[in-house]
């Protein structure tokens, strides 16, 4: 009779403290949820005009996050105060407004119908000539069929050496500009290369594609009309991670990331609806960063203090997780690394879309965790692989356990259309909850194993083969480097290692990722080729099947 009396007692307390519970966590919600509206809100305005790196928008941004995380009291732990200062270095490039080839009038299309080559000299000519012609103070042609064929079984043979040379002949003996085509099937190699760090020729050097051959010189014996001009810029730009640290004397520290950086007008090219907009990023990735705001100001109080937190808004993520890779390479803290956490996009939530949470698979403790953290609140889809188009890649590579959430791709991505009022907030406040779970959750799991994972590959639909490997984004040199290979795949199976510089597939070189995709489109299921690589500054050869 007593234990039914303790029990009758018992349950109404349960209840009390049950309804205790909801209240308290209603009125933190609603906090958060007014906090992450203030933030994006201020993100994601016209004012910062799309976050570019390297501009003043993303300096706006870098002064409002560091205001944030020294009003929720975290120690800074960059370079200079919270900050972290890194150079972007995107090598030559050509605009549009200062580059053009005009021909009777008509203008050709740049890439598509030609290209300056990067060491052309930035000058403007105009003249009125026949490309079967060489005269004194003229634009000449030269048509590389002929060396090309001399020279195709030399291996050692090297196309844009001999247009360099050509150049500097044509101009001592009058020549005003340089036109390059190629009339024959064979594989010329003459690319664009950003990084080329070469002396500029002393005359203007362009390349006319095939297209461009066949579209505007059909009659080479013609005379035409033509005025081009060629400016080659060099973009540096000073761009910046924001650091703040909580520090319990931990024996590990936990990394909580997202990147804050986004597309400015779209002129870095990765704007799916063109140049001349404001890209306002608020679900990318303003939403990222608010919560990693919020998740510094709630764990400032937290109880699990088995973990340092480090919390980290990487700038250049859009140009290829250029702020943490540059973070890992060049550490702010001296900090064991537990693992890491990073949130791209969580800001449009829908059942129907879910939250993905990618990383499953990099430490067996992530299967123990989520049995004790579900939110039914929440339809969750688990991703196993560690890799993939974020900077939580960059720390998998590092072999650091990680956890990326995601709402997934949305009709508004990289579009000027992806604005403040289309955030779900209240959904996000629930992510952010399910985020701390799972920071409480492994307080006391001590250093998580790290497991490597089925990595995903550089994808495209347009692609109809891959080697399997994992593109580093932040390389600058000629050809590219490649950050890992995907298990399975042909990279592994031939032995290539992540440092590994490619340079060339079959009579195919390439000087960067886009031209390397360029390259593979050139090749189908069972092809045959050679695939040549600069490992440790030696070139090496391996055979490949695809």
């Amino acid at each position: 009779m007593k234990k039914l009396r303790a029990l009758l007692l018992f349950i109404p307390l349960v209840f009390t403290l049950n309804a205790q519970s909801k209240k308290a966590k209603a009125k933190a919600d609603k906090t958060t949820t007014a906090n992450l509206q203030a933030h994006i809100q201020y993100l994601a305005s016209d004012q910062l005009e799309g976050r570019r790196a390297g501009t003043p928008g993303e300096t706006l941004a870098m002064q409002y996050i560091s205001n944030m995380f020294e009003k929720y009291k975290l120690a800074p732990k960059g370079d200079n105060g919270y900050i972290q200062e890194f150079e972007i270095s995107e090598g030559k490039g050509f605009s549009s407004a200062d580059n053009f080839f005009l021909v009777n009038g008509a203008k050709l299309e740049p890439k598509t119908d030609y290209y300056p080559l990067s060491f052309s000299a930035n000058l403007e000519i105009k003249a009125s000539v026949s490309p079967m012609l060489r005269e004194e103070n003229q634009v000449w042609f030269w048509n590389v069929a002929d060396i090309l064929d001399d020279n195709k079984k030399n291996p050692h043979f090297d196309m844009i050496s001999e247009v360099k040379a050509e150049a500097e002949k044509d101009a001592k003996k009058g020549a005003k500009a340089l036109v390059v085509y190629n009339s024959s099937t064979l594989a010329d190699n003459i690319l664009f290369d950003k990084m080329d760090t070469a002396q500029s020729a002393a005359i203007p050097v362009v390349y006319l594609t095939e297209t461009g051959v066949q579209k505007y010189f059909s009659d080479l014996t013609n005379i035409y009309d033509i005025d081009v001009s060629v400016h080659l810029a060099t973009d540096n730009r000073k761009a910046h991670n924001v650091i703040g640290y909580l520090n319990f004397n931990a024996p590990a520290t936990v990394v909580i990331g997202a990147h804050y950086d986004h597309l400015g007008y779209g002129e870095d090219g990765n704007s799916l609806d063109g140049q001349g907009q404001i890209h306002n990023g608020a679900d990318d990735n303003a939403s990222g960063t608010a919560a990693l705001m919020e998740l510094a100001r709630i764990l400032y109080n937290t109880k699990s203090h088995d973990n340092n937190y480090l919390f980290i808004a990487f700038s250049g993520e859009e140009l290829g997780l250029l702020g943490s890779k540059y973070w890992l390479q060049h550490p702010t803290v001296n900090a064991n690394i537990n693992y890491m956490i990073n949130m791209d996009m969580i800001g449009r939530y829908d059942s129907a879309r879910k939250l993905t949470i990618g990383g499953y698979g990099t430490s067996p403790t992530w299967g123990e965790i989520f049995q004790t953290t579900a939110d039914p609140n929440l339809v969750v889809k688990f991703d196993s692989s560690g890799s993939g188009p974020s900077d939580h890649s960059a720390f998998y590579h590092d072999s650091i356990p990680v956890l990326f959430f995601f709402t997934n791709t949305e009709p508004d991505y990289h579009k000027a259309t992806d604005d403040a009022d289309k955030i779900n907030y209240k959904d996000e406040t629930e992510i952010i909850d399910f985020i701390v779970n799972i920071v409480n959750a492994t307080n006391n799991k001590g250093k998580l194993a790290f497991f490597q994972t089925k990595d995903q590959e550089m994808k495209s639909t347009h692609l109809p083969v891959t080697l399997g490997v994992m593109p580093d984004y932040g390389y600058t040199g000629s050809g590219l480097r490649i950050d890992g290979v995907s298990k399975g795949k042909t990279a592994e199976k031939i032995g290539l290692k992540a440092g590994d510089v490619l340079l060339q597939l079959g009579e195919y070189k390439f000087v960067d990722i886009e031209t390397y995709m360029q390259t593979l489109q050139r090749f189908k299921k069972g092809d045959k080729t050679t695939l040549i690589i600069s490992r440790n500054g030696k070139e090496m050869s391996f055979d490949v099947q695809f």
